[in-house]
């Protein structure tokens, strides 16, 4: 009756998940992206771009052994924008290989063009030449993404004013920059540029960065950027960006003229459906052209699903691989269980943050006693090999039963670090787990150690005042 059981539109981390998904489950499945765009805007635009620019700039600068060597210790003296990129495109080339490959080696369709609805169970797909294949299915998975939302009051050019995607558009490093809007994205992209040597600034209307983490770890990483020469604009509202023949100059609300190369905006992400033709198949989307889902991540109009940054919160390349998983095994009629509440988050500044659980402030305001656990990655015998002395992995820990409410870490491998405490927590370990185990020495796994026994020290003394 259908051409396809399944046809997804997007090829990203979701797209590509549910996709292959549905193959394994022995289902005719098809894939619509355009030819330049395989893997989605995380493989193309976003995610790997971003975190190979951070690795390159971190090897060219030199700055992770400068604990080492000297504040003068460099790789290279005059870093390129041909050096940054080079590597990023290398990555992206093998990484775009790879989603073709496990498209191909599971039989699923691939279908070049740009896709619309034209009822609740056909896409027309528009190819380059304009040339519209009518294409049927069963079950359909939205998963297009987002791009980065542009005020209509800013204008743009992709070299003095930016967005995230012309980053890697720039044509030299700038000497000077704002950026606006001190999220995940606005943080990573200033700590990168900062590294480089780029005097930075960053312009946020509220009173503080990345608000949803820990708030002893944020300063944490201020610290650190003000170290980098990073100057933080908090409580400011950006009035307007004036391009001038040298650059740009942004005006705040408050009066303050802030002068720049380039000034680089980031005001979130507004989901890729505009062109879908939603209404054809009865769906609809907000503002920020996002879809509403169910637990399930079905639509309004039960046989379409959707996932991935589209359906918003949490926007993550991780979370959109489990949610296209099982949105197409609810899809084939498989039994699926909900998606785990324990998301680990990690954002890649220099240093890199990432977190899994609660922090103290929630904790705080839900009146749930917790203690304490630290370890410095200075007191390790690792962190003074990789030459970290900024690094640092704190526990929460419930006094009553012992269990790990939170963990967070900032610092070199924060990002890898941060599965071991998830591991725990999802598998209803407790902070003596941790204190028994033994951990490779030398490692940064070891501060998990150091942090259990800091941790449990505080409770015994607790215990023996009660006594």
């Amino acid at each position: 009756m259908y051409d396809f059981d399944i046809l997804v539109l997007g090829s990203g981390p979701g797209g590509q998940r549910a996709a292959i998904a549905a193959a394994k489950l022995g289902r005719r499945v098809a894939v619509v992206d355009r030819w330049n765009m395989i893997g989605g805007v995380c493989i193309n635009t976003g995610t790997i771009p971003s975190k190979t620019l951070r690795e390159a700039v971190l090897y060219l600068t030199g700055l992770s052994q400068r604990e080492l060597y000297g504040q003068s210790y460099r790789v290279k003296d005059e870093i390129t924008v041909a050096d940054l990129t080079m590597r990023t495109r290398h990555v992206v080339g093998r990484e775009v290989d790879v989603v073709r490959s496990q498209l191909a080696r599971n039989r699923v369709t691939v279908l070049t063009g740009t896709g619309r609805f034209l009822d609740p169970h056909t896409v027309g797909v528009v190819d380059e030449a304009g040339h519209e294949r009518k294409v049927t299915a069963d079950r359909i998975v939205i998963a297009t993404g987002t791009r980065p939302a542009r005020p209509a009051s800013v204008e743009f050019d992709d070299q003095t004013v930016i967005d995230s995607d012309g980053v890697l558009r720039l044509e030299r490093v700038p000497n000077t920059m704002v950026v606006v809007g001190a999220g995940v994205i606005g943080i990573e992209y200033a700590s990168m540029f900062a590294a480089l040597g780029t005097k930075v600034t960053v312009v946020e209307r509220r009173e503080r960065m990345l608000e949803f983490c820990d708030l002893e770890i944020v300063e944490a990483l201020k610290y650190h950027l003000r170290d980098l020469a990073v100057t933080f604009r908090f409580g400011e509202t950006v009035q307007a960006v004036e391009r001038r023949p040298r650059g740009a100059l942004t005006v705040l609300e408050s009066g303050k003229k802030i002068p720049a190369d380039t000034v680089m905006y980031s005001a979130g992400r507004h989901g890729m459906t505009d062109g879908l033709c939603l209404e054809a198949a009865g769906l609809t989307a907000d503002a920020r052209g996002r879809i509403a889902v169910d637990e399930r991540f079905r639509t309004e109009v039960p046989h379409i699903y959707a996932v991935g940054d589209v359906i918003g919160f949490p926007s993550l390349a991780a979370t959109s691989m489990e949610q296209g998983r099982l949105a197409a095994h609810d899809a084939c009629g498989e039994p699926v269980s909900r998606i785990h509440d324990l998301q680990p988050i990690g954002i890649y500044t220099v240093p890199e943050i990432s977190f899994v659980g609660r922090t103290e402030d929630e904790l705080t305001a839900a009146r749930v006693p917790f203690e304490v656990g630290v370890a410095r990655y200075r007191e390790l015998a690792r962190g003074q090999i990789i030459g970290d002395s900024h690094g640092v992995l704190k526990l929460l820990v419930s006094p009553e039963d012992r269990s790990l409410l939170g963990v967070h870490v900032f610092g070199t491998g924060a990002t890898e670090l941060v599965h071991i405490g998830q591991t725990v927590m999802g598998c209803g370990g407790t902070v003596d787990y941790l204190v028994d185990a033994v951990f490779n020495y030398p490692t940064l796994a070891e501060s998990y150690k150091v942090a259990a026994l800091d941790a449990t020290n505080k409770m015994r003394q607790i215990a023996l005042l009660e006594q």
